[in-house]
């Protein structure tokens, strides 16, 4: 990366403006999107022929982008989720073009907006009020809220008809835990039935309504690698698509009903597709490798022809793509700000792959494990530049996630800084079918940690210009569970770790994360502390805190609901307990983040956020740009 005179790159990055969650109005004129420009996140309007952008708020949404917005049916009105710093404790609320604010749903615990109706008096909301994620409409010009499900389990993936008259989720009412099956009910909730799609612990979710409602557009895992499907309501009959050769999902009927769009996975990249329905035939958007997207819940179709999508590479920031499917040509309607910084000062990511049974060279220190299933594991590698260099291992959060190739200003921070960056798409990562997501069952902390210190060890052995000596784990969230992991099960490989809202104590986690995060996440991998009390224990980086032997970063925002902040401390107590000191000059750092929950995008929050990153790593790996600098 270039050196850049006169600029604190770490600033720059990290004001580089976000957008994030577009989504298209109803009559396909505007889209709707935050955006961070004036250094908060704020709700903008774009007009897509002419390319000119307002700002509807003035501080009235919330200052992290993490949940999505939603136009009203009569496109007068954006909806959007408002939470208290980052708590995620959503209400959902409407802003119209002066600004003029109101909530439309309140509820006691997480709301998510699933749906809007197209009768422009009906929404469909995900709702923990009562315990369980479950569905609620609102009636907008009754005020009144009616609660539709009521399961064990949770719900997710509503969907109305276009007349409002049923809807659509998914949900589990299976012993087989990674079952989850697409239902549709009336209205009002009452004769919810299942549609007995695909395999029993498989998962079917619906997508879209056909727009004459007699069809669901559907995803499903049954034959291992994701594909898509309609589901024909009259009928009783489902129709496939694709060739089963990559996972696809599929993401929303166009306006004749005859074609729909969904994504492909290839490697660390995602293609764009458009089906036709009758024939079958599938065409891949004329783009170059990258990552594609149509957006959580958003809505992307501005006419028959034309769809909305996101586009992103590692050297490219994501840009919003008017496609013209007619002529598979495409226009850029929004300009993205580099800042200081041009597209050859960023680096590029190489994709590799390597074999991996679970069970490094590296002696364990925590979990003695057997040799597991070799596995083909996909990797990212971004190259500083810098020999020797230190790396940056930074896995995933999820674990059902995976790196694809996209910007992400952290990594080119690091890179920047001297670090090269190694990313790895363990087992468990989505893009490879349901087998290797459930690989990690029953097994959390196992084989897939296993692969990042594999990947480690291959890199290490591969490019004889990385340096050994200094190799540091970072990550957030499951990422963050996987540094603390990392730094316990295998310290012999890392000279530093870095967690951020990570998990330490499985079973404090289970007993004070969300319910539907208890039995979506930690269920479905672990079971309960219940069942599997040895493994709760066993696989919990606070079991072995006594193992830490490189110095510790920890950072965790005190309202994160997710992951309580009390992991953290369990783990900074035990450390205490154990004789460990605390401080820039002790044996690990210690930072409870105020007005953040589980992790942020305002701008200040991530300067703070790198900075106390930035300063741990110049205090304790000395990287060859801080030694440049101080030359």
């Amino acid at each position: 990366m270039t050196e850049l005179s006169g600029s604190d790159p770490l600033e720059a990055l990290a004001r580089l403006p976000e957008m994030a969650h577009p989504t298209v109005s109803p009559d396909g004129e505007s889209v709707a999107f935050y955006y961070n420009g004036t250094g908060r996140n704020e709700l903008h309007v774009l007009d897509v022929e002419t390319g000119e952008c307002e700002r509807w708020s003035d501080g009235e949404v919330p200052r992290n982008n993490r949940w999505p917005v939603a136009w009203a049916a009569d496109g007068e009105r954006v909806f959007f989720h408002r939470d208290e710093d980052g708590d995620e404790q959503n209400d959902v609320y409407a802003i119209d073009a002066t600004g003029a604010t109101e909530p439309v749903f309140e509820s006691a615990g997480q709301a998510s907006l699933q749906d809007v109706g197209e009768d422009g008096e009906t929404l469909l909301v995900g709702s923990n009020e009562d315990g369980q994620m479950n569905l609620y409409r609102r009636d907008l010009s009754a005020g009144e809220t009616t609660k539709l499900t009521d399961y064990d389990r949770a719900v997710r993936a509503g969907h109305l008809s276009p007349d409002c008259e049923r809807v659509a989720y998914a949900t589990n009412e299976a012993d087989d835990l990674t079952n989850e099956d697409v239902y549709v009910a009336d209205a009002d909730g009452s004769n919810p039935r299942n549609l007995d799609v695909g395999a029993t612990g498989a998962e079917v979710l619906p997508v879209d309504w056909g727009p004459e409602g007699d069809r669901l557009l559907i995803a499903d895992n049954t034959e291992d690698l994701g594909r898509c499907g309609i589901y024909d309501l009259d009928a009783d009959a489902v129709e496939w698509y694709g060739d089963l050769e990559r996972e696809e999902s599929p993401r929303c009927f166009l306006p004749d009903g005859e074609r729909f769009v969904a994504t492909r996975m290839r490697e660390a990249t995602t293609v764009p597709v458009v089906y036709d329905a009758a024939t079958g035939e599938c065409r891949e958007f004329d783009l170059p490798d990258g990552v594609a997207s149509f957006g959580w819940t958003s809505e992307r179709v501005i006419d028959e022809d034309r769809v909305l999508v996101s586009y992103t590479t590692p050297t490219r920031r994501t840009e919003l793509l008017d496609y013209d499917l007619a002529t598979d040509e495409y226009e850029r309607c929004f300009d993205r700000e580099y800042g200081p910084f041009s597209r050859e000062d960023f680096a590029d990511a190489e994709y590799f792959t390597f074999e991996s049974d679970g069970v490094p060279e590296t002696p364990a220190r925590a979990v003695d494990l057997d040799p597991y299933e070799t596995l083909d594991i996909g990797a990212l590698l971004y190259d500083s530049g810098e020999r020797p260099s230190p790396l940056v291992v930074n896995p995933h959060g999820g674990p059902r996630a995976a790196d694809r190739k996209s910007f992400d200003y952290r990594t080119q921070f690091l890179v920047h800084r001297g670090f090269s960056v190694l990313q790895v798409n363990y087992r468990g990562s989505t893009g490879r079918g349901r087998a290797f997501v459930e690989s990690i069952y029953d097994d959390w902390g196992g084989a897939e940690q296993g692969d990042i210190a594999t990947a480690v060890e291959h890199v290490l052995d591969d490019r004889e210009w990385l340096d050994g000596d200094r190799v540091v784990v970072y990550g957030g969230s499951y990422g963050g569970y996987s540094a603390y992991w990392q730094a316990v099960q295998y310290p012999d490989l890392y000279a530093g770790a870095a967690a951020s809202v990570g998990l330490t104590d499985l079973e404090d986690m289970y007993e004070n994360t969300m319910p539907h995060f208890r039995t979506a996440l930690l269920e479905t991998n672990l079971g309960t502390p219940e069942t599997n009390p040895d493994l709760y224990r066993e696989r919990s980086p606070v079991e072995h805190a006594q193992n830490l032997s490189a110095p510790l970063l920890m950072t965790h925002g005190v309202n994160d609901r997710r992951v309580p902040v009390s992991q953290a401390r369990i783990f900074r107590e035990t450390l205490l307990d154990l004789g460990y000191e605390e401080g820039e000059d002790g044996d690990f750092e210690y930072h409870e983040l105020g007005e953040e929950g589980h992790g942020s995008s305002d701008i200040d929050q991530k300067i703070r956020s790198l900075e106390l990153l930035d300063g741990f790593l110049d205090r304790r790996i000395d990287p060859p740009a801080a030694q440049a600098d101080d030359d």
